[in-house]
């Protein structure tokens, strides 16, 4: 028997169209509706089997759904609250998938106010470098994980509701606050990105930059996977946490100071023990392990 009967997703996106096609598969949903600000957007997820039913209004959506998931970017996040408030029901369960959560729980207290127990702030750590529908997959989730930050006013039963539908496509969940999760993610994924586009952009705008890029192999390839990631999401992004991203910015040049000092002194053993000190790291951390923490 399927969880839920209706499915009501805004924005049809990679990660709303994702969600939408793993609980399809699943078979945990009998229909999906959904809202997209752009017709063609919603057309094309209708072609695909995203969706069963395109929503004129992101309140269109919400009605007559008894789980809701809000994949806009996280600057839209206010209105769409305010767009779909007074259908906020104490027994349908609401969730974001937004990669900073201290800005979005902010905007829930501020907008949904008493109706906020329905809402669980969630950020599945999975995406691509392309965003977009014709990007969804059913398996996009499989094997990540998934952090809930819920507030002391969420609904106990929405927060083991939200965990059984994530586990259930295959996610691993984790809960902490939104204040955490926003520092940890400053730590392991917006910084990476932030310094993937500062590192590009550094060497293209020498100018021997083409002639350089021309001999790059795949350790900069690899290097470089994330520069190529969506600019108005991560804008977005290193916005809403610049608090954070700063303070490990900050961190970051601390660490790059030490190895200017060991090489402008010509220190090859403090080069060294750097190097072996992150590589030695690197070598015993795995993904998802306690000792990496959280990974995107």
């Amino acid at each position: 028997m399927a969880m839920f009967n209706q499915l009501g997703v805004i924005g049809c996106g990679l990660m709303g169209g994702s969600f939408a096609l793993a609980l399809k598969r699943a078979g945990l949903v009998k229909r999906v509706i959904g809202y997209s600000k752009s017709p063609s957007t919603t057309e094309l997820a209708k072609r695909m089997g995203v969706i069963d039913i395109a929503a004129e209004s992101a309140l269109l959506a919400v009605a007559g759904s008894d789980i809701v998931v809000l994949a806009v970017p996280v600057a839209a996040t206010e209105s769409t609250f305010k767009a779909i408030r007074h259908l906020v029901e104490p027994n349908v369960l609401f969730m974001d998938v937004g990669s900073t959560k201290r800005d979005v729980v902010d905007t829930a207290r501020r907008v949904l106010r008493e109706r906020i127990a329905s809402f669980v702030p969630a950020h599945p750590v999975a995406g691509k470098e392309s965003a977009g529908v014709q990007h969804a997959d059913a398996s996009l989730y499989e094997g990540r994980q998934v952090i809930l930050t819920p507030l002391p006013q969420t609904s106990p039963v929405m927060v083991q509701r939200a965990t059984d539908v994530w586990s259930a496509i295959g996610s691993q969940v984790l809960k902490m606050t939104a204040e955490n999760h926003d520092a940890a993610f400053a730590a392991v994924s917006h910084l990476p990105h932030l310094l993937a586009f500062a590192y590009f952009n550094a060497i293209a705008n020498q100018s021997a930059g083409r002639d350089y890029l021309s001999l790059a192999g795949p350790g900069f390839r690899d290097f470089t996977r994330i520069a190529a990631s969506d600019p108005a999401i991560w804008r977005d992004i290193l916005m809403a946490n610049r608090e954070e991203v700063l303070q490990q910015m900050q961190r970051f040049r601390q660490s790059l100071e030490s190895f200017e000092t060991a090489l402008r002194a010509g220190n090859s053993q403090a080069t060294e023990d750097l190097i072996r000190s992150a590589s030695d790291g690197r070598g015993n951390w795995q993904i998802g392990s306690g000792r990496g923490g959280p990974s995107k």
